[in-house]
């Protein structure tokens, strides 16, 4: 017996050993449907479970918790009912506390928060719409029509007057008034994804995959200005501390690209070990991240020194899309 309890005391030691670590990524595994974390040098600390295919995580307005679009499907191309969750995740507990009920709103997909009144917007594929959510009491407020097919990612205006879709088998970019639910659409090339505003927040850049692009467009007067030539397939974009550049994940092409913002065209690609679903990026603007799902790898991006950093690898068919930094 004294053997046995020295065994299970040094495997309680280990396991508290390895939850002291230090968490730097909770990254969305979107095969096994969890949410796990990650040290720096990608050592995987544990992990919870969360809905069926989840696909995008965002952090609440404090960083304590992060939500998690229970989508249910792999791939958004696929037919299926899908999932009706958002999960509530505690990062300091790593696991899930909670979840938001979404009723008859299936397939959740892109979610963004407006801090002000502490609610989310979450785009939805079956039926296609966004929602408008309560955080606080963790209620479904409003349903929209987003006039648009397969809407896919959505960011909310600093001002918080409106949010911007992309209907990503449309073709256009819904600007939908969170008040009245007033939509008018933009027209963008092919199948619009993510999206990220210019720093002062009076200009809009919009991926668009398939016509390997970003759309700029003037918020004020709903309208595309112009257009940057991309690599090929971007998804999600971002834009570093400094206004100047953006970069973006190319999906089809297996790398990241850049461009200048001012001369409006792309200055740099660089190659990925696969095709990256997914492009975030550390607060102080030095570090992208990319989920690789197919082969189940992470890719650190240098934004600086433009050029892959390192690679590490997750669980055997983990999946991992977005990466969110914990820093």
């Amino acid at each position: 017996m004294d053997g046995i309890m020295r065994i299970l005391f040094s495997l309680m030691l280990i396991a508290a050993a390895a939850w002291a670590q230090t968490a730097a990524f909770a990254i969305v595994e979107k095969k096994a449907g969890q949410v796990g974390f990650y040290t720096q040098e990608g050592v995987r600390l544990g992990g919870g479970k969360v809905g069926e295919h989840p696909h995008e995580i965002i952090f609440s307005p404090d960083r304590k918790l992060a939500y998690v679009s229970d989508n249910g499907i792999l791939w958004m191309q696929y037919a299926g009912q899908g999932g009706n969750t958002i999960s509530i995740i505690d990062l300091a507990a790593r696991k899930r506390i909670g979840v938001i009920d979404l009723g008859n709103h299936r397939r959740p997909h892109g979610m963004d928060i407006d801090p002000k009144s502490n609610r989310m917007v979450v785009t939805t594929e079956n039926p296609d719409g966004l929602l408008l959510i309560d955080l606080a009491s963790r209620k479904l407020l409003r349903a929209y029509d987003v006039e648009g097919e397969d809407p896919h990612m959505v960011i909310i205006e600093p001002g918080g007057e409106y949010a911007y879709v992309s209907n990503t088998s449309s073709a256009t970019v819904a600007a939908l008034r969170l008040s009245d639910g007033h939509v008018k659409l933009i027209p963008t090339d092919g199948r619009p994804q993510g999206a990220v505003f210019s720093h002062d927040g009076k200009t809009l850049y919009v991926t668009n995959s398939e016509g390997s692009s970003i759309s700029i467009i003037d918020p004020v007067k709903k309208e595309r200005i112009g257009r940057i030539a991309t690599g090929v397939g971007p998804g999600r974009v971002v834009l570093t501390p400094d206004g100047k550049t953006l970069v973006y994940n190319l999906q089809a092409g297996a790398g990241v690209g850049f461009a200048d913002v001012a001369a409006r065209r792309q200055t740099a690609e660089i190659r990925l070990p696969g095709n990256p679903l997914s492009l975030t990026m550390s607060r102080d603007g030095k570090w992208a991240y990319c989920g690789i799902q197919d082969s189940d790898k992470v890719a650190i991006v240098s934004i600086t020194g433009r050029k892959l950093a390192r690679v590490f690898d997750t669980p055997k068919e983990a999946g991992p899309d977005p990466v969110l930094p914990l820093d």
